[in-house]
């Protein structure tokens, strides 16, 4: 279907003598004579005004034709009479492809809760809101592509379905092809046999919580590489920061070390937010009107000012000084929270922050122990609004530090044999992070809720469309 998007229609620098245009009917105003109708098609956050007057064809076809219809105009486009639009178009022909009932459509022209909007997640994409933020998240995604492609990083791909506990946490979606009971609990006909042993893998499998084991491996053969996909946690949080499914964004690069690290997390959100403000320049400010009133100050900020640095133990020793009361107490050895880390990104440094080298006993067992023996050289990037956005490591690459860590952890050495072999043969420092994608775009908008910039958000009791 030849047709012109509504972006590059009202991007036009000139008249037309034809243009056909589709979309939804965000608006109906009808007069004497005329009808006006906005159209908007996803395309940007602005509509377009069409003009039917009622000696066309088009106007003929009005009949029934409120919010919601799916139509095609063909026409004029003109320059406007009107405020608020440079360009308009005079409709000589429209197709209706689909009505909308005025009376059940539920999508008026007010303004909906977002609470509301989530029960009607297959429709929302069609608001101002919610059109915005998807196409943020569509050019961020672009932008992390860009900014690895262009530092020599390979793209991969790693399984969603694995028999390893990358985190250590236990907190995992079981999958499995054996039968279950009316209880739903799995029917074993030998008490004595492995329960999984006649599992389509003939072991337990899991959907991933992390693609970093994996990545590792390729990095370790082609020096630098990412995945960018889907991850899954189990976990019982009913939070505006946790999912069930969300994509995570994991590079990992042989011979770096953790000051690289840094450099490389700091680097991709100065990229992607940099990317962002050229690119959806309208939607931000929405964003920054209706949402968020300091986000284009926040972004602006986070793309011209250097990020921040500092250890972990000089930021317990900072909070605990700062005379500012918590709900959650501040020691070392106890991981910080989000009230502490927005503190020192907000409040503090006023930028995005990068703490580094966490005692060993929070961090997981692939993290490279520091000389102290005492920490680990981890780093969280932490950025207002948000908290943690980047939480990664110089990986452990010495074969004996690694086997104790994973015994010391309560893990099975034998279930990391290919893990452990890439220690054994040519071992190299090589570290890598990995960064929540829908936190960066929480950052980006200001949305303060993961439901939102989630199409179809998982969550606790939540496994709607």
């Amino acid at each position: 279907m030849e047709r012109t998007s509504i972006i590059d229609a009202l991007k036009q620098n000139k008249e037309l003598a034809h243009i056909t245009v589709c979309g939804w009917v965000r608006t109906r105003r009808d007069s004497k004579t005329f009808t006006f109708l906005e159209l908007n098609d996803g395309s940007c956050l602005s509509n377009i005004q069409c003009i039917l007057d009622e000696n066309t064809e088009a106007y003929k076809a009005l009949e029934g034709v409120n919010t919601g219809a799916a139509v095609k105009i063909s026409g004029k486009l003109v320059e406007s009479l009107g405020k608020g639009q440079h360009f308009e178009i005079q409709a000589i022909e429209m197709t209706v492809f689909g009505l909308a009932d005025s009376e059940t459509f539920p999508l008026q022209k007010k303004r909906h809760s977002d609470e509301y909007l989530r029960t009607i997640a297959h429709l929302r994409p069609r608001t101002n809101k919610f059109g915005a933020i998807f196409r943020v998240r569509s050019e961020a995604a672009h932008a992390v592509h860009s900014y690895f492609h262009n530092n020599g990083f390979f793209y991969v791909h790693t399984p969603i379905l694995t028999g390893a506990d990358c985190e250590g946490a236990g907190e995992m979606f079981r999958v499995s092809t054996l039968p279950v009971n009316t209880n739903g609990e799995i029917i074993q006909k030998n008490k004595e046999e492995n329960i999984f042993q006649n599992d389509f893998f003939g072991k337990e499998a899991k959907l991933t919580v992390s693609g970093q084991l994996e990545a590792e491996t390729l990095a370790t053969g082609l020096g630098k590489v990412y995945t960018f996909g889907p991850t899954f946690r189990a976990e019982n949080s009913n939070t505006p920061r946790h999912a069930a499914e969300f994509w995570m964004i994991e590079p990992e690069a042989a011979f770096m070390d953790l000051q690289g690290n840094m450099s490389l997390g700091e680097g991709l959100v100065q990229h992607v937010t940099k990317h962002v403000m050229e690119h959806c320049e309208e939607d931000l400010a929405l964003f920054n009107k209706f949402v968020e009133p300091t986000l284009l100050d926040s972004l602006k900020a986070t793309v011209e000012k250097d990020f921040q640095r500092i250890s972990y133990r000089d930021a317990v020793k900072l909070l605990q000084n700062c005379g500012k009361e918590f709900e959650y107490a501040v020691s070392f050895g106890t991981d910080l929270q989000t009230e502490h880390e927005r503190f020192l990104a907000e409040e503090y440094f006023k930028s995005p922050v990068t703490v580094h080298d966490y005692p060993k006993g929070i961090k997981a067992f692939y993290m490279r122990m520091n000389d102290d023996n005492e920490t680990v050289a981890a780093m969280d990037l932490l950025v207002p609004r948000i908290g943690e956005l980047v939480g990664g490591s110089q990986r452990e690459e010495r074969l004996d530090t690694l086997t104790k860590r994973i015994i010391e952890l309560g893990q099975d050495p034998a279930d990391f044999w290919w893990y452990l072999d890439l220690r054994r043969f040519g071992s190299v420092p090589h570290a890598g992070f990995g960064l929540g994608f829908e936190r960066l775009v929480m950052m980006l908008t200001g949305v303060s809720n993961i439901r939102d910039v989630i199409p179809f958000p998982r969550t606790v009791g939540s496994l709607e469309f």
